[in-house]
């Protein structure tokens, strides 16, 4: 019998499974084996003697422990042995120590917000999937220990979800827990995740959707009704084309308004490529800011930061679904108003479903048909796509100032002009002025 090849990344990821569970040994560590179940499933083990019977200790799965750390976990359990202890035992005994509740799957997906999520993401992200977990997994696994949630109990929950009519939020809440087993199991938690294998239930295209001109003129007459919040929301949305968390989670102290070169200053922390964005102002958009009630939190108020957008004073707005609704319902009023007033059928009229995303897109569109080049256009949408190359990529907080600033006036014009509320035509941006 040949000896045991030592085990690297490409051929741990190349071993199929057979029909039954079977155990490969680490040519490079003595002790240490990769257990392969019949559903492709791998978790590393160590096996030793200790008071001279044979012992096994299971270590986590592949690969959310890697070969690295699953030979210096072996190591450190071998170590433990010739000490004369049982590390399995030893294993055993702290896991015993464990409160039974903390293995309950919401005290964990909590500590997973806590301490994975809340760490790495923006706090858009955060809130989000804290949303999915108090809203769709807590209430279906309330009394459920982690160690036993299956792959069909996650294979049945996604077609709920599908079967409400939400297959993107399905595909949502299969990442979201996806990412959860592979944090349980690099803490020990799991062996093994069950959502390993399981396809994202919905197929997810990338829209092209953009807003008419006569779209947009309803939105513009639809938002102005709704008024604060979402009202100037949408409008910011359309006139700055930037993200929706964006606009919705600014806060006043990333507003310049003074002098002559109104900024929106957008952090870091807060952008999605995690690059600083400066957004000219042009008139409009800077008026619709100016005109937000200032709403400050209750308490702290120094300490705190005060939202554009906001009914508490301490968290930005949210209900956006709700607001959806409502401007889509006051767009058809518009529109079938005005075909009754040409004499048209309004019964026949509809309006095609959009999202705020498609607003950027929208402005994006806009700015191009104004004749603004491609890479004002990224730099406008603080994107990073690679048409801006070498030593051109790199710039300080005032690149393309004023490039962004004339396509941003030129775009917030010719929505006014759509939406009947500018007082002449507006004029293409000439290349000229776009550098």
């Amino acid at each position: 019998m040949s000896a045991a090849k030592p085990f690297t990344v490409k051929s741990i990821e190349a071993i199929k499974p057979d029909a039954s569970r079977k155990e490969i040994p680490d040519g490079g560590l003595q002790g240490l084996y990769l257990i392969v179940q019949p559903t492709g499933v791998k978790s590393w083990a160590v096996r030793y003697r200790h008071a001279g019977k044979p012992r096994k200790m299971t270590l986590g799965g592949f690969p959310a422990i890697g070969l690295g750390d699953a030979r210096e976990k072996a190591r450190n359990a071998l170590r433990m042995v010739s000490e004369g202890r049982d590390p399995a035992t030893e294993q055993t005994e702290q896991e015993t120590k464990r409160p039974a509740h903390m293995d309950l799957m919401p005290a964990l997906l909590d500590e997973f917000v806590t301490r994975h999520v809340a760490v790495k993401n923006r706090p858009s992200y955060v809130r989000e999937t804290k949303r999915i977990i108090e809203t769709t997994l807590k209430p279906k696994w309330k009394q459920k220990l982690v160690k036993t949630v299956t792959k069909r109990d996650v294979i049945r929950l996604l077609d709920e979800i599908v079967d409400r009519g939400s297959p993107i939020m399905a595909n949502r809440v299969r990442s979201l827990l996806s990412k959860f087993f592979a944090w349980a199991m690099e803490r020990d938690i799991v062996d093994a995740s069950p959502v390993v294998s399981i396809k994202a239930p919905s197929e997810e295209k990338t829209r092209d959707r953009v807003l008419t001109d006569e779209e947009i003129r309803f939105l513009w007459l639809a938002s102005e009704k709704i008024g604060y919040p979402f009202g100037p929301v949408v409008q910011l949305l359309l006139l700055t084309a930037q993200r929706r968390t964006e606009v919705s989670d600014a806060i006043w102290d990333e507003m310049e308004l003074g002098g002559n070169n109104q900024l929106w200053v957008i952090s870091a922390d807060r952008a999605k490529n995690r690059k600083e964005h400066f957004v000219p102002l042009a008139s409009s958009a800077l008026e619709i800011i100016q005109g937000l009630p200032k709403i400050k939190p209750s308490e702290d108020e120094d300490a705190k930061p005060i939202y554009l957008f906001t009914t508490t004073g301490k968290t930005p707005v949210s209900g956006f679904s709700k607001a959806k609704t409502q401007m889509d319902a006051e767009m058809l009023a518009t529109a079938r108003e005005e075909a009754e007033e040409r004499g048209a059928n309004p019964d026949n009229l509809t309006i095609e479903p959009w999202t705020y995303h498609d607003l950027r897109r929208t402005a994006a569109s806009g700015m191009a048909r104004l004749s603004v080049p491609v890479h004002i256009v990224e730099a406008v949408l603080n994107h990073r796509s690679g048409s801006i190359k070498g030593v051109a990529a790199v710039y300080n907080r005032y690149d393309y100032a004023e490039e962004k600033r004339a396509a941003l006036t030129a775009w917030a014009e010719e929505v006014l002009r759509l939406v009947g509320r500018g007082a002449s035509e507006a004029e293409p941006v000439a290349d000229s002025a776009m550098g």
